[in-house]
């Protein structure tokens, strides 16, 4: 037996690499560094095999990031741990068909028109990262740019380009190293004037969020001293009917010990932390809206809600909001559904496929709807839709004073994925500079400043309660303005190049 032939080419080895160093960019273990040469192994062998080696590292790299879905899927899904494995890889591969198509079109577009890797792989990246976003149904998880969350000065640019501006610089820094690298290998001419292009651009970036954060970024005029709740209700109970009343019990003190000793004027518990129709009345709604008028405060939380129209139920994912009189000032409902967690996406074809969220029926989008308090407007981003930029930046611009983000991320359990979900939102507050009070069922329970610092973080898997003065307004920054143009015109660029590739084959 020739065992050479069992082990992977040097081409599949060095695409695992990259996927695996890249992976450990993001939290945790959370050293961004690694993000700004992990790709070098891939670029340099790419062109051998150009779609299988981008595949073979985004593979590896949605792999590692996304190991967590097993525990979801095996431990409140109760797929058999098989089924389990095939799911995540079948995710996993689908992602990585993204990162194939990059290195695909970059090395299509090197030979057929000799563009080198520094002009369009950074382009087709970010394209493609934004297709990501929204094709069926969008899954912008783990984007190249969040590797950076936890460098402030860096982090400050987003206001400007967005995550995507971050992809741009990381991916543009490993195509020059890789472009030097190769060009030294074969004697060609180095890629100077992209080499000082890209040291332009991060110097840019990381001055100007030097700048930035020398400001007073997270001050306002007007300000609230809000408590969040995590009341750490195990998943495995939270919707037994015979421990609703302790669910309550359990927020009801949490808060009115909050509001004693921080005099909070807005409590906020977590998405579904009332595991009933509140809408419905009743003892346990009544308890719930006592609690404004015991404490003063005003209460906004996570209940499921329905609407009856024209004889048919649609089920909603929702937040409710009352006064410090008990007053319900309005309801939001959560408009972007996790697929097959609150639905089952073309079901009549997937007759024997069931949702992960128990207890109640396939939910149904909302509509953004902030809602009122005291002369702001608090808007609400119910678990993953903190991930997708765009509604954040509809929250602000219909007049979100205060962003609110309630999860459950019990789901997760002890992993990693708590720490990337809230590494996302601290780009939505710095896109929009405008606060966010975040409230998580067992944690990570935090504030993120306009700035993206994040204060008042939880422990997971405990009670707690973390209280903060938090500024009211938002100051939306260019890409909050404008929106996704820059990666709108990078998809157009992309199909103009493969139309020039096809005609040049031609």
């Amino acid at each position: 037996m020739n065992v050479r032939k069992l082990l992977p080419d040097t081409t599949t080895l060095s695409a695992a690499v990259s996927g695996g160093l890249l992976a450990l960019a993001f939290p945790r273990p959370d050293l961004a560094f690694l993000a700004w040469f992990a790709l070098v192994p891939l670029l340099l062998v790419m062109a051998r095999r150009p779609f299988r080696s981008g595949f073979v590292a985004g593979l590896t790299f949605f792999a590692a990031v996304l190991y967590w879905v097993n525990i979801v899927m095996t431990t409140y899904g109760h797929l058999h741990p098989v089924l389990s494995v095939v799911a995540w890889l079948l995710l996993s591969a689908y992602l990585a068909l993204f990162f194939a198509a990059a290195t695909w079109a970059a090395c299509r577009l090197k030979e057929q028109c000799g563009y080198a890797y520094p002009l369009t792989l950074p382009v087709l990246w970010v394209a493609l990262e934004f297709l990501r976003s929204f094709l069926l149904s969008g899954f912008p998880w783990a984007l190249l740019g969040y590797s950076q969350q936890s460098l402030p000065a860096l982090l400050q640019s987003v206001e400007l380009f967005g995550v995507y501006g971050l992809s741009y610089l990381l991916i543009l820094v490993n195509a020059v190293i890789a472009e030097w690298l190769l060009t030294r290998r074969k004697g060609g001419r180095r890629p100077l004037a992209a080499a000082v292009t890209a040291l332009a651009l991060v110097l840019a970036a990381w001055c100007y969020g030097t700048w930035r954060l020398g400001s007073d970024l997270d001050d306002r005029p007007d300000r609230l001293r809000t408590t969040v709740v995590q009341g750490n209700i195990p998943q495995d109970i939270k919707w037994d009917p015979d421990f609703q009343q302790e669910t309550v019990r359990i927020y009801r003190d949490l808060s009115l010990t909050a509001v004693k000793h921080e005099r909070s004027r807005l409590l906020i518990w977590p998405e579904a932390a009332t595991p009933f129709y509140y809408q419905d009345g009743g003892k346990l709604a009544d308890a719930v809206t006592a609690l404004p008028r015991e404490s003063g405060a005003a209460l906004l939380f996570g209940s499921p809600a329905y609407r009856r129209e024209g004889g048919k139920t649609s089920y909603l994912n929702s937040v409710f909001l009352l006064d410090e009189l008990g007053r319900e000032k309005g309801r939001s409902d959560k408009v972007h559904l996790v697929p097959f967690g609150e639905y089952v996406p073309v079901k009549k074809f997937l007759p024997f496929i069931d949702k992960l969220v128990v207890g109640i029926g396939d939910f149904s989008p909302g509509v953004i709807n902030p809602l009122p308090l005291d002369g702001h407007q608090v808007g609400a981003l119910v678990c993953y839709e903190a991930i997708f930029p765009e509604l954040a930046r509809e929250s602000v611009r219909q007049g979100s004073d205060l962003l609110v983000n309630v999860t459950n991320d019990a789901w997760f359990g002890n992993s990693s994925a708590p720490w990337q979900h809230l590494a996302m939102v601290r780009f939505r507050a710095v896109e929009n500079r405008v606060w966010i009070a975040r409230a998580a069922n067992t944690g990570i329970s935090a504030f993120i400043a306009p700035s993206g610092r994040v204060l008042g973080a939880t422990e997971l898997f405990v009670p707690a309660v973390a209280t903060v003065e938090v500024g009211l307004g938002a100051r939306p920054g260019l890409y909050a303005r404008t929106g996704d143009l820059i990666p709108l015109l990078f998809l157009a660029i992309c199909v103009l190049w493969l139309v020039q590739t096809r005609r040049r084959l031609r």
